[in-house]
């Protein structure tokens, strides 16, 4: 008896070691095209759902409880026969350590977004071939989310993961869709990867790292030595907008992060934040609003 329920455990660590990485929710709302309730929407989002969920992304052991949340929702504003046209946005969370407390990593959202797709279609990717849009954009985003929540426990941890996610721009601009070439403008997932890969923006990483692991995931004990790493990790962005201002990072980075930062500052034991609003308002005045709500 003893030797089986030793079997057991081992290898129900086993499976647990190797878990799939994401734990995500998909979403594919197509209401805007009058035909909300036809099958094949339904069908590519259970597809979606099982495609993100079931693989396994990195050869990283995950245990269940580390898997990463995740939502991906699928706005389809037009189709015709198997041609998809639409929006998705993309975002990621991750729990901050001794609480349980939840924080936003990524939250992108792709305009450039059209495939083709035929109802129950097997989706499958492979690391060196085009295989469709569909399947692009997905793993290009898996690894992306992936590379961002390494990047908040370890500095620059996540760089295998966008280099993942490059192979996936150069592989998939066989395929002639918008939003993986330098020309397809300053929101698109060319330029979200090139950028996460281009060492003029690692103030970016080095800040998303300090905030989550030397900021957030030390409040449970202190506080204030917390927010004041925080403060500092945000402040460290100045330098990063001065020399790219309006740069897409900085942008994603206030859009996952910009409702926190007023939360975390608008209360609970008080910390220097004069400078920090200062900064705040130059680099991010488009939360004008949130920072009005820190507490000078």
């Amino acid at each position: 008896m003893n030797k089986i329920l030793f079997v057991f455990v081992f290898f129900f660590n086993l499976i647990s070691a190797n878990a799939q990485e994401l734990n995500a929710e998909v979403i594919v709302n197509a209401e805007q095209t009058g035909q909300a309730n036809l099958s094949v929407f339904k069908t590519l989002q259970r597809s979606l759902s099982e495609f993100v969920n079931q693989n396994t992304w990195t050869d990283k052991g995950v245990k269940n409880e580390e898997r990463i949340s995740c939502s991906f929702f699928i706005n389809i504003t037009s189709f015709e026969n198997q041609s998809f046209s639409g929006t998705i946005q993309v975002q990621s969370s991750r729990p901050v350590f001794g609480s349980t407390f939840i924080t936003p990593v990524f939250n992108f959202n792709d305009e450039q977004f059209n495939f083709t797709y035929q109802e129950f279609e097997p989706l499958n990717y492979s690391q060196n071939s085009y295989t469709s849009n569909l399947i692009s954009v997905m793993s290009y985003y898996i690894y992306t989310i992936i590379g961002l929540d390494a990047d908040t426990f370890e500095l620059e941890s996540g760089t295998p993961y966008f280099q993942e996610a490059n192979r996936i721009v150069t592989t998939a601009q066989q395929g002639n869709s918008v939003g993986w070439k330098g020309s397809d403008g300053s929101k698109s997932r060319y330029r979200l990867n090139a950028d996460l890969l281009s060492g003029a923006y690692s103030d970016y990483r080095t800040a998303m790292y300090k905030y989550h692991r030397l900021g957030l995931d030390v409040m449970h004990q202190d506080p204030s030595i917390g927010k004041n790493a925080i403060s500092n990790s945000v402040q460290s962005l100045k330098s990063l907008n001065e020399s790219w201002p309006n740069s897409l990072l900085m942008r994603v980075f206030f859009d996952a992060k910009a409702q926190e930062i007023e939360q975390i500052f608008a209360g609970g034991p008080t910390v220097p934040v004069s400078n920090l609003v200062n900064v705040l308002n130059r680099i991010a005045p488009m939360y004008a609003e949130n920072w009005r709500n820190i507490q000078l």
